[in-house]
């Protein structure tokens, strides 16, 4: 029957300066940690084919499926706003499998070894980093937020040496494409103007296909990136997701999120809520991701720039004023978005000062963010610490008689509510915990628990997972997340 493969590879055909091929680095020990049955279904794979020995050792990266071109891509990007040389150090693409409904994705291996792009790194991966990847991206699946995927995580039997002996670790990342911001700053300051040229035309045929009669499509390009990120952006910052790291090499073109090192999602609500070790100045904080977006968008249209126009201060001009509509752009999102949060169909002039009211009162009591809008949607307020201030008894006084004011029934308006405002989230201290447990004892019950309570986030009918909307313990040491390099 086979493993269902069917690959092209069509980033292999453009210009050899985008990528390098990469030979397999096999591991002495694989074994399959987790493995995602809905997702391989999707991908036209057989799951029992792949979850054999033989198919363990394509996952494991010792042995290449039919039809791959393993290669390593090149990359820039600025990080923490310093722009450097990357690309794929410890990941090798095996190629793009085409789904039986025709679609395209990116079979990429993280972890498996050196390339050419490795830097001195030892190009591997450790288990609890891969674990959370796989986690992480399928809660932001759960929760209808474009991502890349996790296909399977394979343990190494090896260790790799950070600040411990850690053991090693495989993850299987499906994506849209690999392609960043950082891809179009490789090749705008090493590639030539074919190279660019080729490289904007392939991602517009991948991702863009609705391309209308133009004169010039790669405005049409800078204008749907712009777009989509602006959409992306606004949905983390509804669900209470911080990236960690939005350098441009982590700005998918495609739209979805990409590397999930040190995100987290936030508990207690403030804009300046930031987690990760190495954001040291909170430049990726909650309250600043739409800003670093645009910052990012910024980059993406200066490498555009040759083909904009002929005359450079025309392009400039142009990318300038695409870029200018983001922030209106995602604002609309946003508000869309909370209004939907509130249980709001229509557009009132002051829905945005209703939200922006909540927002200062959860800021200033210290209230958690995903259960003050669960505790709305449920309409029990007793354990908010909002709750029984005259500022939240007024808000809420406002909030119903907005909602009254709507053609649509209240139940219509919790329904709306209930599938905008996530019971469940991926809470930092339960990923710690299945991790841990994964990890240190070999135990993945805790881990398959938690990722079926994120498979159905929005799920208000049962109470098999209501353990997850518990807050941690207080704690005197705060929340720092890591990037697993």
């Amino acid at each position: 029957m086979g493993f269902g493969w069917n690959f092209d590879n069509s980033y292999a055909r453009l210009s050899d300066n985008l990528y390098a091929s990469v030979g397999l680095h096999p591991v002495s020990n694989p074994k399959l940690v987790v493995f995602n049955e809905i997702l391989a279904k999707e991908l036209g794979l057989n799951s029992e084919e792949l979850q054999s020995e033989e198919g363990l050792q394509i996952l494991a990266g010792n042995k290449a499926p039919e039809g791959s071109f393993p290669l390593a891509q090149a990359y820039a990007g600025h990080q923490f706003g310093y722009f450097t040389m990357l690309g794929d150090g410890r990941a090798l693409l095996y190629g793009e499998q085409i789904t039986p409904e025709n679609e395209r994705f990116d079979i990429q291996l993280k972890g498996a070894g050196r390339t050419p792009f490795s830097r001195g790194g030892d190009g591997r991966a450790a288990l609890g980093p891969m674990l959370r990847e796989y986690i992480i991206s399928e809660a932001m699946h759960g929760l209808g937020i474009p991502t890349t995927r996790s296909l399977a995580v394979v343990s190494t039997g090896e260790k790799i040496i950070r600040e411990t002996d850690l053991p090693g670790a495989i993850l299987t990342r499906v994506a849209s494409s690999h392609i960043r911001v950082g891809t179009f700053q490789f090749v705008a300051n090493w590639g030539s103007y074919e190279d660019l040229q080729s490289l904007a035309s392939y991602t517009i045929v991948r991702h863009y296909t609705d391309i209308p009669n133009s004169d010039n499509q790669y405005l049409y390009l800078l204008q749907e990136v712009i777009k989509k990120q602006a959409e992306l952006i606004a949905r983390w910052q509804l669900v209470g997701f911080i990236h960690g790291v939005m350098n441009t090499d982590n700005m998918a073109i495609s739209g979805e999120t990409i590397d999930y090192g040190p995100c987290a999602f936030m508990d207690t609500y403030h804009p300046e809520t930031v987690f990760s070790s190495i954001d040291t100045q909170g430049r990726y904080a909650y309250g600043n991701q739409p800003k670093m977006g645009l910052w990012n968008l910024a980059r993406f249209a200066e490498t555009l720039v040759p083909l904009l126009d002929d005359d450079e201060e025309k392009a400039i001009e142009i990318a300038q004023g695409q870029i200018s509509q983001y922030m209106d752009l995602f604002e609309k999102h946003w508000l869309d978005g909370m209004r939907a949060k509130l249980g709001l169909f229509s557009e009132e002039e002051n829905d945005k000062e209703l939200a922006d009211e909540l927002l200062n009162m959860m800021e200033k009591y210290r209230a958690d963010y995903t259960n003050t809008f669960r505790a709305l949607t449920v309409g029990q307020y007793d354990n908010l610490p909002l709750h029984g201030t005259k500022e939240f008894e007024e808000w809420l006084q406002k909030w119903e008689q907005r909602r009254s004011s709507q053609q649509q029934k209240i139940e219509e308006s919790y329904e709306l509510m209930r599938n905008s405002n996530p019971s469940v989230i991926p809470r930092n201290h339960r990923v710690e915990e299945a991790l841990a447990a994964a990890v240190n004892d070999g135990d993945l019950s805790v881990m398959e628990r938690l990722l079926a309570a994120l498979s159905d986030p929005y799920d208000y009918s049962s109470d098999d997972y209501v353990e997850y909307c518990t807050l941690p313990q207080p704690s005197n040491r705060p929340y720092r997340t890591f990037c697993g390099t």
